[in-house]
């Protein structure tokens, strides 16, 4: 079995300021007790550093070698997998927005459902709740 996490995850996990800060680290910390794979997307990585490095953003933003060592220091934890785009990916995007309107913000949401389609991984951990019009997707809030 495998899962992913999106974006406002990793977010939450550095941002100090946050009443989802502890809850947020402490699930990341929890991650190498956890016996399935932990597959994190490329998008998702590069979200992270875009957004926690970002001044209009946060009030104290992280360095981006500050963001770059927390992605690293993901990458090292066990059974951790990096996913990315397969040569059918953009067939299974289609599918997986078919019925759907994909524009603004859901289109990265789509990318992100692609990816975890593509590498059979159903379960995201997410408080985005336009995730779960992607039917098979798990969806679960960590923080519930």
């Amino acid at each position: 079995m495998s899962y992913s996490v999106d974006a406002n995850i990793l977010l939450y996990a550095s941002d100090r300021a946050s009443p989802r800060h502890a809850a947020a680290l402490r699930f990341l910390e929890e991650r190498p007790s956890d016996p399935d794979i932990f597959c994190l997307a490329w998008p998702t990585l590069l979200a992270y550093m875009r957004i926690a490095t970002h001044p209009r953003i946060f009030a104290e933003p992280l360095a981006p070698a500050a963001a770059l060592d927390n992605v690293e220091a993901l990458m090292r934890l066990p059974r951790v997998r990096a996913i990315g785009e397969s040569d059918d990916f953009l067939a299974v995007y289609r599918d997986v927005t078919s019925g759907l309107i994909a524009r603004g913000n859901l289109v990265p949401d789509a990318h992100l459902a692609t990816l975890l389609r593509q590498h059979g991984v159903r379960r995201l951990y997410t408080i985005d709740a336009d995730f779960r019009k992607f039917r098979y997707l798990e969806v679960r809030d960590p923080f519930a």
